[in-house]
């Protein structure tokens, strides 16, 4: 990532034109012009880029550990020619490139150029929500750029911010006013501030769709699933994460059971669940806090288009963050021994049984020693319990019909940028890759050039593999490996008790 952070650079350049100066319901913002060139395709990637757009008060003093209040009117011109503060983080996996602060909740536009003289037909939408496990990431990532996007497929791209950890899904059980999800609400805020005022930079409110990826993708489910969002959008891409994975929600009771003692209640004589204790308490602590795993809190499904999708190496993103024997470097061949240490880490709350379970299912017993089958054995786990089949499961009434993550620098264009060394397969690539989900913005159907791509059926499961070269449409992705996850171990949990 760090490449991208100093290498990925765009030109700007400001002026005047009427194009850059644009009139939303809070008041006047001004963007820039934002270019790069593409060697071998089509000139220079150029748009009109507005960041730093504040959709929301910040959230600060009486307003910390509450739903998100609309921004106020500003009088004077808004220079939106920055990226915002981040959100804080509760981990580093994703490092921010701008500071952090509470004061985080601004949103990013690129749209188009378009000749002033002559009628535009308002162009589709595309929202993006950064993942990060719901306690890091920014929208002001170069990986998330909507320059590429826009340029070449003519939508109109916006990103937002959202709160973290425990600012943004802290919660109290049994009181009103502390029912977390706030990161969920910051998102559906900036979905309503598309709604009400994309149309001012070109684009059309009644063709927005949601994308994200990772625990963005889960958010973009939880944003299907909400009634306050299904007005706000019209279709949905899904992108490794589901809300239904284990990661991606908690009860109110275990929420409540990650606050520690020590930093929560000890100082302030907190002994008890008592609401106006606990706020004050909390508005005092230091923003490190942060670092406690917070998740949305788990508590009519509206129909739209669907996209959904996973990358074959899913798993091997997140093993060496603790797995043993797994490194960032080399090739991370792991022992038997090591595969067996490995398996109650990735599986912390299951009983014997369960693990016994899955290393029965991810094991090649006539070759159980292979350091290599081992190292895949293990990636493939990980992928399956955490991503593969809680996808799967989330669209059984849906469907679309690598490593976790690798797919966004293709969906965003960063081949696209020379200077990154990109081979012409992966230029080649990023270009469908943009294409697909730009029509899939436009119409519903992310076909291109009369490649059909298959919609899901419960009798035959269909999917579509993206690769270099053309499209392949498969059937049953991971049943026998899901059938464990979703009916084998339940059954062994309820034998066993855990």
């Amino acid at each position: 990532l760090s490449c991208y952070l100093y290498r990925f650079c765009f030109f700007t350049s400001f002026s005047d034109s009427d194009t850059l100066r644009v009139q939303t319901k809070n008041g006047v913002v001004r963007g820039i012009i934002q270019s790069h060139p593409v060697p071998g395709i089509h000139g220079n990637a150029s748009v009109r880029a507005f960041l730093g757009i504040p959709f929301a008060k910040p959230p600060l003093g009486p307003l910390r550990f509450k739903p998100p209040q609309p921004a106020e009117k500003w009088t004077k011109d808004l220079e939106a020619f920055s990226y915002s503060n981040s959100c804080f983080h509760g981990s580093e996996m994703w490092n921010p490139n701008t500071p952090l602060s509470e004061d985080c909740l601004y949103l990013n536009v690129w749209t188009p150029r378009v000749k002033t003289s002559q009628p535009q037909t308002p162009a589709p939408v595309m929202v993006w929500i950064y993942g990060g496990g719901f306690t890091t990431g920014t929208s002001s990532l170069p990986l998330y750029s909507g320059l590429f996007l826009s340029s070449f497929e003519n939508v109109v791209v916006v990103s937002m911010n959202y709160r973290l950890g425990a600012l943004g899904f802290f919660t109290l059980p049994n009181h009103r006013q502390m029912t977390g999800n706030l990161g969920l609400l910051d998102q559906q805020l900036a979905l309503r501030w598309v709604s009400e005022n994309i149309a001012a930079f070109g684009g059309d409110p009644s063709q927005v769709t949601i994308f994200g990826e990772s625990a963005g993708s889960g958010s973009v489910g939880y944003q299907l699933l909400s009634p306050g969002s299904k007005h706000l959008f019209q279709r949905a891409v899904m992108q490794s994460g589901s809300p239904n994975a284990h990661w991606g929600s908690v009860s109110l009771e275990t929420a409540w059971k990650r606050t520690p003692p020590t930093s929560l209640r000890h100082p302030y004589s907190c002994t008890s669940i008592f609401h106006t204790c606990i706020k004050a308490c909390y508005k005092t602590i230091h923003y490190n806090f942060t670092n406690l795993k917070y998740t949305p809190i788990a508590q009519n499904v509206p129909k739209k288009d669907l996209l959904i999708g996973l990358n074959q190496n899913e798993g091997s993103f997140f093993l060496p963050y603790g797995a043993p024997g797994f490194s960032l470097n080399g090739q991370s061949l792991i022992s038997r021994a090591q595969f067996l240490e490995g398996i109650p880490i990735v599986l912390p709350q299951a009983g014997t049984a369960v693990r016994e379970a899955a290393i029965f299912q991810y094991t090649d017993w006539t070759d159980e020693n292979n350091m290599t089958k081992n190292r895949d054995h293990m990636s493939s786990l990980v992928a399956d319990y955490m991503f593969v089949c809680p996808v799967l499961e989330f669209i059984q009434k849906w469907w679309m019909g690598v490593m976790h993550g690798y797919e966004i620098e293709f969906i965003f264009g960063m081949p696209l940028n020379a200077s990154l060394g990109y081979t012409k397969n992966e230029v080649n690539m990023t270009m469908k890759f943009m294409k697909h989900w730009a029509n899939f913005a436009r119409t519903g159907n992310p076909s291109i050039d009369g490649a059909a791509w298959p919609s899901y059926s419960a009798n035959k499961m269909e999917y579509a593999t993206l690769n270099y070269h053309h499209p392949e449409t498969r059937s049953y992705l991971k049943a026998h490996e899901c059938r464990l996850w979703s009916a084998v171990i339940p059954e062994i949990q309820k034998l066993s008790g855990r």
